[in-house]
């Protein structure tokens, strides 16, 4: 696959970003939903905050208070029996698994789509019971004069996705929680098809199977249902172990393209995409032979999470996918990829 990563990648770093909290510090700039908005590009950036730790016989689990309306760390002493401090991104404990970080999201705006301004504070932050380990992974979708929002809200009672909704960015509207834990990866189709709404979703299961692709439809973008399986992983491929939607399904002649992530067994994340019908969207028409985009370059490979390369957003433009995309769960990066060449890289489905 013939691919333009952009030659002064990251666009945007960890050091790039002050931290929003007092005694935190950002550890990832990632996984941006994108939309133009008139002249100006907007990302909307997940930021990864983590409290400065100064004692390493501990450690530390960010939360929002919802009682106090003010953050608030867990402190967890190493070494006692059945806590597990061994992965960087969480602490296991008896109870389940408590996050090292917390999420929110925050506004890069930018002319030409590579040099961002980062707003100074949060386009959204925790503040309430779903929310209380962050906001994760949105997705941007514009319907008519609207942008509609939805991104993961992680607490103790799992992980919902839920949607906002704002006409200009300047004031973002929580509408609510739209799918129940555990699924994730939400990707609103931009238009209506035949009279109703759809979303790509990827519910999860600790007892059965992979998770793999499924499709709901909406009459109102609100209450989601006649959930329908879409595709699963594919053994021995590069996305076996784990697939999900990435970007805002792109709507072609051919059909829907929607450019989805996968990981194999070995947790390397690769980005691919899926061609669906124009009609019947729960219909897979092709699909990726091979990654279009794969860790490769020493900022994808090493990081928070190496090995990763992961998009929440992209632009179709000039025949040209222009994707934004989380490196190894570190920073922001910019790639480009001719639609001729995906469609030419992709397999019918029989």
């Amino acid at each position: 696959m013939n691919v333009y990563r952009y030659p002064e990648n990251p666009v945007i770093s960890p050091k790039d970003i002050p931290p929003y909290l007092q005694g935190y510090e950002v550890i990832g700039v990632f996984n941006a939903g994108v939309i133009r908005h008139g002249e100006e590009i907007i990302l909307l950036l997940r930021v990864a905050e983590r409290p400065i730790n100064h004692d390493p016989k501990v450690g530390l689990s960010p939360y929002y208070d919802v009682e106090s309306s003010s953050m608030g760390v867990h402190k967890l002493k190493k070494g006692v029996p059945g806590y597990n401090f061994s992965d960087s991104r969480g602490i296991g404990t008896p109870d389940g698994s408590l996050l090292t970080s917390i999420s929110y999201l925050r506004i890069g705006r930018s002319r030409d789509g590579i040099h961002f301004a980062i707003d100074d504070r949060p386009a959204l932050f925790p503040e309430n019971q779903y929310e209380i380990y962050g906001i994760e992974d949105c997705r941007i979708t514009q319907i008519d004069d609207t942008y509609y929002i939805n991104y993961s809200a992680v607490s103790n009672l799992g992980i919902t996705t839920c949607l906002a909704s704002t006409k200009d960015f300047s004031y973002i509207q929580r509408e609510g929680v739209i799918f129940h834990p555990d699924s994730k990866n939400i990707a609103i189709f931009p238009q209506k098809i035949n009279g109703k709404y759809y979303a790509l979703h990827r519910p999860s299961s600790s007892s059965f199977g992979k998770p793999c692709m499924w499709i709901a439809e909406s009459p109102d973008l609100l209450c989601w249902g006649n959930h329908r399986y879409l595709m699963g992983c594919r053994e021995g491929e590069w996305d076996e172990a784990r697939i999900g939607a990435s970007c805002v399904p792109i709507k072609l002649e051919e059909g829907w393209l929607e450019i989805y992530h996968g990981a194999d067994r070995n947790n390397e994340y690769c980005l691919g995409a899926v061609l669906l019908d124009a009609e019947q969207p729960w219909r897979v028409i092709a699909r990726s032979r091979l990654p279009l985009l794969k860790p490769e370059t020493p900022y994808e490979k090493e990081g928070f999470f190496g090995n990763v390369v992961f998009s929440c957003g992209a632009l179709y433009e000039n025949q040209r996918v222009k994707i934004y995309y989380g490196a190894a769960d570190t920073s922001t990066c910019y790639a480009e990829i001719e639609m001729t060449d995906i469609l030419n890289g992709m397999k019918e489905v029989g």
